[in-house]
C-alpha cells in the first residue's frame, strides 16, 4: 500500500513510489483525498493498481483502506507511509492553533495510524516492510523549513520508526524511514523558475542539483523488497549532501 496525503497526485513523489513498486511486480493500493487525481494515476499505472479515497488523519479511513486491500489483493505486507503536509511558512509566535494541529495530524499522527492499521495483518502473514517517508527536516530545522510543527513531526517519524522497529523486529516486520531533501517535484517546477532553482541548488546542495522523485522511489522500492532484508530501524537520506554542510 502506498498511502498518505498527496501520494497519488501526478508529479508528486508518492506517484513515483506507486509506479516504481508496480513496475517491480507489486500489487499497489494508492490513496489520496482527491478522488479524481488519485483515480487518474491508478488508471495510468501499468500493472495491478487500485485507488482508494483516504484521509490519513482518520483511523476509520485507515481501517477501510486495509479492508479494501485485503479484499482486492490480500493482506498488505508493505506500507509506504507517504503522508505529508508542509503547512504555512510561519515562525512559532505567529503559528495558529489550527495550522499547527493540522500539520501534526497529517505528518505525525497519520504515520502512527498507518502503522497501527497494517501491523496486525503483517503479524498474521509472518512479516512485512513499513517505509515511513520523513524529510531532512527530521534531522535539523533549516531557514527554509516551513514551520516548527513540520520539523517536530518529521523528527517524530524517525522516533516512531525506531520504536516500532524495536517492538516488532522479532516478528519479521521491518520498519525504516526515508529522508528526502531538495527533490524536484512538479510543484517546485511549477512555482520556482529554473534560473532560481539552479541558484538554490548551487548554494545549498553539494551535488549542485535537485533530486528526481524516482531517485527517492528507488530507495523506497529497495526497502520494500527482500534485498534489504537486514536493514531495520534506520534512516536512509536522499538529499544530494545537504545534511553534510
Amino acid at each position: 500500500m502506498t498511502c498518505g496525503a498527496g501520494s497519488a497526485r501526478p508529479g508528486c513523489a508518492g506517484e513515483a513510489h506507486a509506479r516504481r513498486l508496480a513496475s517491480a511486480g507489486a500489487k499497489v493500493v494508492l490513496t489520496d483525498l482527491n478522488a479524481d487525481l488519485g483515480q487518474q494515476v491508478a488508471d495510468s499505472i501499468d500493472g495491478a493498481a487500485v485507488f482508494v479515497q483516504h484521509d490519513v488523519t482518520d483511523p476509520a479511513s485507515w481501517a477501510q483502506v486495509v479492508e479494501i486491500a485485503r479484499e482486492t489483493y490480500g493482506i498488505p505486507n508493505v506500507l509506504v507511509n507517504n503522508a505529508g503536509y508542509a503547512g504555512p511558512e510561519v515562525k512559532a509566535a505567529d503559528f495558529s492553533d489550527a495550522d499547527y494541529l493540522r500539520t501534526i495530524a497529517i505528518d505525525q499522527h497519520g504515520v502512527f495510524y498507518g502503522m497501527r492499521a497494517v501491523i496486525p495483518g503483517m503479524l498474521e502473514v509472518g512479516g512485512g516492510s513499513i517505509v515511513n517517508i520523513s524529510s531532512t527536516a527530521g534531522f535539523q530545522h533549516k531557514p527554509d523549513t516551513p514551520n516548527l510543527a513540520y520539523t517536530s513531526a518529521k523528527f517524530a517519524v524517525r522516533g516512531m520508526t525506531k520504536a516500532v522497529a524495536a517492538e516488532y523486529g522479532a516478528s519479521n516486520i521491518r520498519v525504516n524511514s526515508v529522508h528526502p531533501g531538495g527533490i524536484l517535484t512538479k510543484m517546485l517546477v511549477d512555482t520556482v523558475p529554473e534560473e532560481l532553482r539552479n541558484q538554490i541548488a548551487a548554494a545549498s546542495i553539494p551535488m549542485q542539483r535537485f533530486g528526481d522523485p524516482d531517485e527517492v522511489s528507488a530507495l523506497v522500492a529497495f526497502l520494500a523488497s527482500d534485498e534489504s532484508s537486514y536493514i531495520h530501524g534506520t534512516e536512509l537520506v536522499a538529499d544530494g549532501g545537504q545534511l553534510a554542510i
